[in-house]
């Protein structure tokens, strides 16, 4: 358990024992138990059911590498579902106020997508076991290799006329697809012929607001 989470875990618990609230066995716990990852375990719990309405689980697959996926759960055909985002290590998805930062992201992102067309029924991507891969964007066949890397989640896509990588993340329904900031743009520029257009460009201010973010698609298995 990263400290940063563990730190700010300990911090909501003595915000909500000043208000009345018993810390019951977890404080025993803590006072009685040396491994300082029990009480990470229990903390950071709490955290998750304050802050994010989730689990700390749910924290860990919004940091890119903090949950290993292995190529064997990349393989598979995936529909768009939505805009997702991620961020590069639990301390920046801390700063910058854990999935509730996340999930206003994900909102503001939303007309950005509309503006590019893009759609469950028209995006999608397909990975073979093959490091082949195919995909439509906005309806617009796609496809080329891939090489994976599940020690970091980098996923390189290689076709004739592009180049580019993401990173791969766990979400409640599947996988994201996460891109820094100028590689999305130039994607969704490419997807809907929106050269200039302001509010696909919006999206690098979006993403200059939080520390270590990377956007992208969330993907259901289709």
């Amino acid at each position: 358990m990263n400290k940063t989470i563990i730190s700010i875990a300990a911090a909501c618990t003595l915000v909500l024992s000043g208000c009345g609230l018993q810390a019951g066995t977890a404080g025993t716990d803590n006072a009685s138990s040396s491994s300082s990852s029990t009480t990470g375990n229990v903390l950071g719990n709490i955290l998750g059911g304050i802050v994010n309405g989730g689990t700390t689980n749910e924290l860990l697959n919004m940091v890119i590498g903090s949950v290993k996926i292995e190529k064997k759960d990349l393989v598979g055909s995936w529909q768009y579902s939505g805009p997702g985002c991620a961020f590069t290590s639990e301390k920046l998805l801390a700063k910058a106020g854990g999935a509730v930062a996340a999930a206003q992201v994900k909102e503001r992102l939303k007309p950005y997508f509309a503006s590019a067309g893009l759609t469950s029924s028209n995006t999608s991507i397909t990975f073979g076991n093959d490091n082949q891969f195919s995909a439509t964007i906005k309806g617009i066949p796609v496809s080329g290799t891939y090489s994976y890397n599940a020690s970091t989640g980098e996923v390189q896509l290689k076709t004739l006329l592009l180049n580019t990588n993401a990173f791969v993340t766990r979400t409640t329904s599947g996988i994201g697809l996460m891109f820094e900031s100028k590689k999305l743009i130039t994607l969704l520029k490419t997807a809907a012929s929106l050269s200039g257009n302001s509010k696909v460009e919006a999206i690098g201010d979006l993403a200059s607001n939080y520390d270590g973010v990377r956007l992208g698609m969330e993907l259901k298995s289709k």
